[in-house]
């Protein structure tokens, strides 16, 4: 099959599948993309979808952007972002069409609620895996530690969260340098 068509319907796969935003997206991406196309190891997915939370836009439509530009240029890029933005825009249409007119139902509500709890169990899923994957030390622990407590007890941006991390991972290297020298 041509690789713009594959990206392009697996990405499709993947919109389709992916309820509750991109966090929710990790374990289905990982599927899709490390597993069975082998269009990127684990830790490159893991790097496309932190660039993917650093930069303007939705996670999933980035890291989707990221990983078909790997693997075919720009027109890669492209076409696996149309790929996954597309049975979304189609669903949000529909839903958008009949929303109103059923919203109020009892069935409706309780759909909602189920697919409410299910989306919260996808995210810590990939909290759990993201952790795993990215906490290799005890530094790693305080830092995770310290975003955590200032996200939620001091309401700090998580801008601000993401550039000290940043910051940290870039500066460290050169601090232990300097002390092994």
């Amino acid at each position: 099959m041509d690789l713009l068509l594959d990206l392009y319907l697996t990405f499709a796969r993947v919109g389709v599948c992916t309820f509750g935003g991109g966090l929710t997206m990790l374990p289905i991406l990982q599927a899709e993309v490390v597993d069975k196309k082998n269009w990127s190891t684990e830790e490159e997915l893991m790097n496309f979808y932190a660039i993917g939370q650093c930069t303007p836009g939705v996670i999933a439509v980035n890291t989707a952007t990221f990983i078909g530009y790997k693997k075919k240029g720009i027109s890669g890029g492209i076409i696996a972002t149309l790929g996954l933005v597309t049975p979304c825009l189609i669903i949000i249409s529909l839903i958008a069409t009949f929303l109103t007119t059923f919203a109020d139902m009892a069935v409706v509500q309780h759909a909602f609620a189920a697919v409410r709890v299910a989306v919260a169990a996808l995210v810590l899923n990939t909290v759990i895996k993201m952790w795993k994957f990215t906490v290799k030390d005890k530094l790693g622990i305080v830092i995770g530690v310290l975003a955590l407590l200032a996200s939620f007890f001091l309401k700090v941006s998580p801008i601000i969260i993401v550039i000290i991390g940043g910051g940290i991972g870039v500066l460290l290297p050169a601090i232990r340098g300097a002390k092994g020298k």
